[in-house]
């Protein structure tokens, strides 16, 4: 795909990947190079959510149970909600009523999670998804200072992979996946969208931030509204498109800032061009 070495232009000092892959199966494109480490920063609490949501399918511990701060639960700490702050132990609301984006929340859902299938979450994370997915490159960073929120890192083979069981879920039930990625959990919720501002609502899945009509977003303008997926503070984001049929990853070793929210949604308005 010629719309892939727009990352050529882009300002990164070393590397920068990417690739597509359609809900067919086939990778319709891929540019620089594919198994570079990258650090997610925040593309990481995917790998997160996706490694709860099949310990709720195993039995592990449920949506509904008490997780982090009095009154919350997992539900709340996917979501967003818990009222944890952005990275310290502290609580700045009840939960439930403010999307307050949080590492502190996936840490505090990571030690849920350990605590309740008896074995350490990074161990977890890498036997429930990495390992049956093949990604055998990616990694959870236990000496991070968030981990679960922050502390993944991958490659561009790697994440399409996980980009595949995002289009076509052989870890999950395909209606738990949904649940996640295409309903809204704790409807009408307001808060920051980091790097873009105040949005309301803001709306978040389980785990998963969904699109809906946000602008300026980090997708592309003519992404759809069901399209979901997460960005990291370290230059990464991957989407899926169930509309288009379409995921996009992009790995950089270059920091989040007005660059990449510039050509972030140029890239994916161009892949998007370039498919139709």
């Amino acid at each position: 795909m010629e719309s892939l070495r727009m990352i050529d232009n882009w300002p990164v000092p070393r590397a920068a990947a990417a690739v597509v892959r359609g809900a067919d199966g086939a990778v319709l494109g891929a540019h620089g190079p594919q198994r570079h480490l990258f650090p997610l920063a925040s593309v990481t609490k995917l790998l997160t959510s996706y490694a709860a949501l099949v310990a709720v399918e195993e039995g592990v511990f449920e949506l509904d149970d008490p997780a982090g701060p009095a009154g919350s639960t997992v539900r709340h700490l996917l979501a967003h909600t818990s009222g944890l702050g952005f990275d310290e132990d502290r609580v700045f609301g009840e939960p439930g009523k403010r999307r307050l984006y949080s590492n502190a929340g996936f840490d505090a859902l990571a030690a849920a999670l350990a605590t309740a299938a008896g074995i350490e979450f990074s161990r977890y994370v890498a036997e429930a998804v990495f390992q049956p997915l093949g990604m055998h490159d990616t990694l959870i960073n236990t000496a991070h200072k968030s981990p679960a929120g922050a502390g993944g890192l991958s490659t561009v083979a790697d994440l399409v992979r996980f980009a595949a069981e995002l289009q076509s879920p052989k870890l999950l039930d395909p209606s738990t996946l949904r649940r996640a990625t295409r309903e809204v959990a704790f409807p009408g919720t307001s808060g920051v969208l980091p790097g873009f501002g105040h949005r309301r609502p803001n709306d978040w899945g389980l785990g998963f931030e969904i699109r809906d009509g946000k602008a300026p977003h980090w997708t592309g303008t003519t992404n759809s509204p069901a399209t979901f997926g997460h960005f990291g503070q370290s230059g990464t984001f991957l989407w899926v498109d169930p509309e288009a049929g379409v995921a996009c990853v992009a790995l950089t070793d270059q920091d989040f800032g007005p660059w990449a929210a510039e050509v972030w949604p140029q890239l994916s308005d161009a892949v998007l061009a370039e498919l139709r």
